[in-house]
């Protein structure tokens, strides 16, 4: 396909994205910021999702924040030992702060284990 062949997903007259210049520059990421960077935007669409954000109820689910909480607690649980305590330590406590708001915007908690991403974690509790 040419440049100037839009995609669904390429809008007519935007030149097509270089995947070659992509793949370049995110070779030159170390596997720790790509972790810590994943991690970070789970944890702010989850914050989110809570209505924890200054818009707080407009764009709230709870459905869809487990969901995120839950990838997250599985990505920390997963890359913990992969990236050191200096990156890792705020990254837990973040998960365990939007853990238990989750359980404080449940209208039915769930059982201690039973929560987002407790799983990985274990019982959260305040």
């Amino acid at each position: 396909m040419s440049d100037a062949t839009p995609t669904p997903e390429q809008p007519a007259g935007e030149p097509a994205p270089d995947f070659a210049a992509m793949a370049r520059d995110i070779a030159e990421v170390p596997a720790v910021e790509v972790i810590v960077t994943v991690a970070v935007n789970l944890m702010s669409a989850a914050a989110v999702k809570l209505g924890l954000t200054e818009d707080g109820d407009e764009h709230k689910d709870l459905d869809e924040a487990r969901k995120l909480v839950h990838a997250l607690a599985g990505l920390l649980d997963a890359g913990v030992t992969e990236i050191s305590s200096f990156h890792a330590a705020p990254l837990r406590d973040g998960l365990k702060s939007l853990q238990l708001a989750f359980r404080e915007a449940s209208v039915v908690p769930d059982e201690p284990g039973q929560g987002p991403g407790e799983k990985y974690t274990g019982p959260v509790y305040g």
